[in-house]
Parts: C-alpha cells; sequence; structure tokens
C-alpha cells in the first residue's frame, strides 16, 4: 500500500461556507480551477490508477487568514467534520484526516484540536509556516506543541506566502512565481530553524511534526547550517543558547514529506540527511497541471527509482505512516 501523506481537499460543505463568508471572486476562481480539490469522483480514477490510499489535509487557504476568530472557529469545525466524514465514508480510499484549527484564537484553537482527535478520530493537525505574520515560536502556541506531544500525533507544517511579498524592496510584488517555488521552502525552513534554536524541540522533544517538500532548503544546506552556527559562536553571536545538543540534531527530529515534483535526486538528499524512519511518500495532490496525476505520478516513480534497500522504500511508501499516524 501506498499511503499519501500529504494531500489537500476542499469538502464541498466547507467550501460553500468558505465562499459565503469571505466572497472573493479571485478566491472562488483558484479554488475552481482545481477541480479534483472537490470532486471524488476525478480524485478516485487517479487513487486507482496507482494505488494509493490518501490521508486528507484542507486546501489553502487557512481559516484564520481569510476571517475574524469567530469565523474561523466555525469554519475550522465544518472543515474537520466535513474531513472525518470523508475518512468514515470512504475508509478504502482515505486512510486518515488532519484538523485545521482557528488559530487566530489560541483557546478555540486548543478545544478544537480536542474535539478533532478524540471526537472526530483525526489525526494530527495542520498549521501554517506562520500564524498570520507571528512566528511558530512565540509563545502563545506552546501549549498546543505540548498537547500533540501528549496526544502523540504529529503537526503538519504548510508553507505560506503571497505575491505580494516583493523579492526586493523597491518591488510591490513577485515576480515569476518567485514567491511560491523558492518563497514556500524558505518559509517551511524559517519555521523549521525558529523552532530549533528557540528551544521548542528541546522543550517538546517528543513533538512530531511533518515538513512540507521533503524538508526544504535543510537537507541541502546541512553542513552551511552547521558552520555557520559555529561561525555565529566566534564571532560573539550566540545562537545555541536554548539547546543541549547540536542543531543539526534538532533539525533531524522533522519528519518529512515526498513532495518535491519527482526529483530522486532531491529525495536522495533528504534521505542521506534525515534517514528512511523520517520521510514518508506524499505528494501535494491535486497541486498540479494534471488535477494531482503528475505528482502522484512521478512521485512514486521517484521512490522508486531511490538508489536505496526495498526494505526502506517500504517504510517510506506505508510503514512510517502507519507508526506515526498509529494506524491499524
Amino acid at each position: 500500500m501506498k499511503i499519501d501523506i500529504y494531500t489537500h481537499i476542499m469538502p464541498v460543505r466547507y467550501k460553500e461556507a468558505l465562499y459565503e463568508k469571505v466572497g472573493s471572486p479571485r478566491l472562488r476562481e483558484t479554488i475552481e480551477a482545481v477541480p479534483t480539490l472537490s470532486n471524488l469522483d476525478s480524485r478516485f480514477k487517479i487513487l486507482d490508477k496507482y494505488g494509493c490510499v490518501q490521508v486528507l489535509t484542507l486546501g489553502a487557504p487557512p481559516v484564520e487568514a481569510v476571517s475574524g476568530p469567530k469565523e474561523a472557529r466555525e469554519l475550522a469545525r465544518i472543515a474537520n467534520d466535513s474531513i472525518a466524514e470523508l475518512v468514515g465514508k470512504y475508509p478504502d480510499r482515505f486512510i486518515a484526516g488532519v484538523a485545521s484549527l482557528p488559530m487566530n484564537d489560541t483557546e478555540a484553537a486548543l478545544e478544537e484540536a480536542d474535539r478533532a482527535i478524540r471526537d472526530l478520530n483525526l489525526k494530527g493537525i495542520q498549521i501554517c509556516s506562520s500564524i498570520n505574520g507571528k512566528p511558530l515560536d512565540s509563545s502563545e502556541f506552546f501549549p498546543l506543541y505540548e498537547k500533540m506531544a501528549t496526544y502523540d500525533l504529529p503537526i503538519w507544517i504548510h508553507p505560506g506566502r503571497g505575491v505580494k511579498t516583493p523579492d526586493y524592496p523597491d518591488e510591490k510584488i513577485s515576480k515569476y512565481q518567485i514567491w511560491a517555488i523558492f518563497g514556500w521552502p524558505y518559509e517551511t525552513t524559517a519555521a523549521m530553524t525558529r523552532l530549533v534554536f528557540s528551544g521548542v524541540l528541546n522543550r517538546y522533544p517528543s513533538l512530531k511534526i511533518i515538513t512540507h517538500h521533503c524538508g526544504a532548503m535543510v537537507p541541502y544546506f546541512a553542513e552551511r547550517i552547521d558552520s555557520a552556527c559555529d561561525m555565529a559562536e566566534t564571532m560573539k553571536e550566540p545562537v545555541k543558547q536554548a539547546l543541549t545538543k547540536p542543531p543539526l540534531d534538532y533539525y533531524r527530529m522533522f519528519y518529512n514529506d515526498t513532495a518535491v515534483s519527482g526529483s530522486r535526486s532531491a529525495l536522495m538528499c533528504a534521505y542521506d540527511f534525515f534517514g528512511p524512519e523520517h520521510i514518508l511518500f506524499g505528494t501535494d495532490m491535486p497541486m498540479d497541471n494534471e488535477y494531482g496525476a503528475r505528482q502522484v505520478r512521478k512521485t512514486i516513480e521517484a521512490i522508486e527509482g531511490m538508489d536505496i534497500p526495498d526494505r526502506d522504500k517500504r517504510l517510506i511508501f506505508e510503514e512510517n505512516a502507519r507508526r506515526l499516524l498509529r494506524l491499524p
């Protein structure tokens, strides 16, 4: 079995509620451009062709980015109820679901996490790489990390950056898709780094976090991270005060999907850094020009083409997900 750990969906009931509350023509246009976000028949055809089952996460945008706390709480409940309903109705297609939280209201987020995990049997939560501009090492999020460490269920981190974040100070927008192609992996890397050096992972050593895009920039720049930290200490600009072990040991605590658009060399780089037990098959379906089929096909081909033992491929395709999500 191939368990796709990171796929996006927009349940119809939630989508209608989102349109009603947000009312943005651009948002509607973006969502409707990818029919497999909501159309189950087209999604099932892809799953049948490639022999996959899916873990469902809500498609962008995060609820706190498009609504106030009260509306975000209501949208999160609708989204989580809808995902749980899909998992219950199609267990041979959707092996698990992931909760969204109203992250602009910490108390409501904690309550919804409890409801989603205890009552709906969802297998973790998804948050953005920053929460309306706040970094993930803000102390207000610590109770959520403590709760997820207690549940022993993972947090999916999804990167977020928009076209209005320019690449140069004298411009107003990002050109040539730089904000998405390179900006999103950067956002993931920055979030990981804040969680490492702030001491969050030291404080909650059992916390399990799944990154998008296979650890982003970290595997490629691992040695640069190490040398830069040593140089900072030499230059009397310490960065390791909150750490009790080498920085790279904390980075290796992250779990990571395989959503690198089918690059075998990128997967091998991540494999060499994180090891086989911290990589999970994940495609980012349906976000491609074939409405998901391209990402699924190329990701499977890349994993199967990796020069690693078959046992490690089984870990990546299935066994790591079962262990991490405590699936039967």
